[in-house]
């Protein structure tokens, strides 16, 4: 099998959960370290997929990346393999697709409940999963339903946490999360928590009870990742 592209945009916003997933089931993956100047591949005849992950900055940013991860993105839509975005990465797949990223009405951060839309596909990736999940969010902007996609999660915050089409999974939300990143997050990005509302919580909040979270949050993750890697790992 050839490897994943996975992108990382800066350090601190890695692979996580995704990371140990794709090692139990031996699904082969090479990063790409965009905050260590890796070069964006120009084709995707050496990969097997595409996965994006977070970052602080916006997809309308005038990064010399940017374009060249949308232009990758739709040279393996073209291909129909299997894209997985995660908030900023799932932007850039909603962008590139033809949607638009905008600020959203509130900033989201923090544990928050999202529900699961009443919609074929979301029933189809998130078969046996409950109604109402509480997973991580980190994010000041939102992204539009790209034409032939369907939203499968949503909440109160922002209306779109997550969409899919055929290989294609984008995620507002941060479903890649282990305690110890949401820890770091917390004291990295401490300066964002300095205006709470109820839709942005504080470090205190978001850390405690954190490893029961975690527990929960990553049944979630384990049933949307192995979903999507259904094309990759049933042959």
């Amino acid at each position: 099998m050839k490897p994943l592209y996975l992108f990382r945009h800066i350090y601190c916003e890695g692979p996580g959960y995704l990371a140990e997933v794709l090692d139990r089931l031996g699904v082969p993956y090479r990063l790409i370290a965009i905050d260590q100047h890796d070069a964006v591949p120009p084709d995707t005849t050496g990969c097997s997929g595409l996965v994006f992950m977070g970052g602080p900055m916006s997809v309308n940013d005038p990064l010399p990346w940017i374009g060249k991860e949308l232009a990758l993105i739709r040279k393996a839509a073209d291909r129909q393999l299997p894209i997985l975005g995660h908030c900023l990465g799932g932007q850039l797949i909603s962008k590139a697709l033809g949607g638009e990223v905008t600020a959203n009405r509130v900033r989201e951060i923090g544990w928050h409940t999202v529900a699961r839309a009443d919609k074929p596909t979301a029933a189809d990736w998130l078969d046996g999963q409950p109604d109402d999940m509480e997973l991580f969010h980190w994010h000041g902007e939102t992204f539009s339903i790209p034409a032939g996609a369907e939203v499968i999660l949503e909440n109160a915050h922002c209306a779109h946490q997550a969409f899919a089409c055929d290989n294609i999974l984008a995620l507002q939300c941060h479903i890649e999360m282990s305690a110890p990143m949401v820890r770091e997050w917390a004291a990295l990005y401490e300066d964002e928590l300095d205006d709470p509302a109820p839709s942005v919580q504080s470090a205190e909040q978001m850390t405690t009870g954190l490893d029961e979270k975690i527990a929960a949050a990553q049944q979630v993750a384990e049933r949307l990742y192995q979903r999507w890697l259904r094309p990759l790992t049933r042959t």
